[in-house]
């Protein structure tokens, strides 16, 4: 089912869940998981400026639910997902 889901899906589904738990784990884990995510896209340059400043892994968290980002992040929504019981 999760499959299923768009990129888009996945990330609001896996943030509504990551609220509801107050699971600020979830939350630090997916700024880690941005410059890979960014790298995975080919935008290295993105995922070097990311690691170096973490400004702006704020403003791409604002946006990992849209595009070849929440594209890339799409394994990590949903074992997220799966890990909780959601499916």
């Amino acid at each position: 089912m999760l499959d299923d889901l768009t990129s888009k899906e996945l990330h609001d589904r896996a943030m509504a869940l990551a609220r509801q738990r107050r699971d600020v784990g979830f939350l630090w884990d997916l700024l880690r998981a941005i410059p890979a995510a960014a790298a995975a896209t080919g935008d290295v340059d993105r995922a070097e400026f990311d690691l170096l400043h973490g400004f702006s892994l704020l403003e791409e968290f604002t946006h990992a639910g849209e595009g070849e980002l929440a594209d890339a992040l799409r394994p990590f929504y949903a074992e997220y997902l799966r890990s909780h019981g959601t499916e």
